[in-house]
């Protein structure tokens, strides 16, 4: 009879239990959802390496999705980068994030997926959108030339999750995340982000003994930055909130919505901070004939809050936990 009733107990715990799609899981923010996902007991989470899964290969998608019965899929695989591989890879940015995309989003609505959660960026939004930039901005402007290939597959990326909601009534939500930063970053010295990149720098000099270190543009541009946990519970957060909640404070085909701090500080502000976490006590140096890019981007946030999240994790605490994660996984940077 005990048998017979855990057997029961555990029959309705598996039926109860979700099943999520990771997509991407092995980049900074993928990994930050499916590390907090698998905190719930009730939730079972998918993940696939490209070697397992190619998200470029259509037809290998959609075969995924018809063995799988999932309920929920986060959307956090793309090809990302800074400024420089922006620049010098314009068309690999533009075509395979549009495909994984196109492939995943399609595949997901094809076998009966209703809830998907699409991982954007802030720089969907016009060079200069007024700030802090409101979701309402989207499409009001031109574009920052050094990452408009990128971009326009991310404002793609809403439009389609946008046109199955309006069509098929799917509930795909997507959330514009401001500058991430975090565990499982990209630290390659020409094509990382600038925290990683400035990390990475500052780390190097220590290490070397050099007396400076050169920081690209003025150090005027203002930017904000976001913990990838912090991205993770946030994400999360939207995903699950119920459909009423979410309608209420989501105006109708605008289906978007900004994730950040809605605090900024200048890259000078920040170059220095990376400098004292790290420990490196030599002179600062801006080469102001590298590219600032936008000069200030700062998102409102007014929208997520009115949702009930908001931010935890500090600029400082956030790199230095950014830094000591850096150290211990620093021989997987050698190259």
């Amino acid at each position: 009879m005990i048998a017979q009733l855990m057997l029961g107990f555990i029959m309705d715990k598996e039926m109860s239990s979700k099943t999520v799609f990771v997509a991407g899981h092995n980049g900074m923010v993928g990994s930050a959802i499916g590390r907090k996902l698998k905190q719930s007991d009730d939730i079972k989470v998918i993940t696939k390496s490209r070697a397992e899964l190619n998200l470029l290969d259509q037809q290998a998608v959609r075969e995924f999705f018809e063995e799988y019965q999932i309920d929920q899929v986060y959307l956090a695989a793309a090809k990302v980068g800074g400024i420089v591989a922006n620049n010098t890879y314009p068309a690999e940015f533009i075509y395979e994030n549009l495909t994984i995309q196109n492939n995943i989003i399609h595949s997901a609505h094809l076998s009966g997926v209703n809830d998907l959660l699409f991982l954007g960026s802030s720089c969907i939004y016009p060079k200069f959108a007024e700030q802090p930039m409101t979701e309402t901005a989207l499409l009001t402007g031109i574009l920052e030339p050094t990452n408009e290939p990128y971009a326009i597959a991310k404002i793609a990326g809403i439009k389609l999750c946008e046109s199955y909601n309006r069509q098929y009534g799917r509930n795909y939500r997507s959330v514009m995340p401001t500058n991430l930063y975090g565990e499982n970053d990209n630290f390659h010295p020409e094509n990382s982000h600038v925290i990683p990149a400035l990390i990475r720098r500052f780390h190097e000099a220590k290490l070397a003994g050099d007396d400076k270190v050169v920081a690209w543009g003025t150090g005027k541009p203002m930017r904000e930055f976001l913990h990838v946990d912090d991205m993770a519970a946030a994400s999360i957060h939207v995903m699950n909130l119920d459909s009423e909640t979410y309608s209420a404070n989501t105006q109708e085909m605008l289906s978007h919505i900004n994730v950040g701090t809605g605090v900024d500080c200048t890259i000078r502000e920040l170059v220095e901070t990376v400098a004292k976490v790290v420990g490196f006590e030599g002179a600062i140096e801006f080469d102001v004939t590298k590219p600032d890019g936008t000069p200030r981007k700062l998102m409102d946030v007014s929208r997520l809050k009115s949702l009930g999240w908001e931010y935890s994790v500090s600029l400082e605490a956030g790199l230095k936990d950014t830094y000591e994660w850096f150290l211990a996984n620093q021989d997987n940077f050698r190259k």
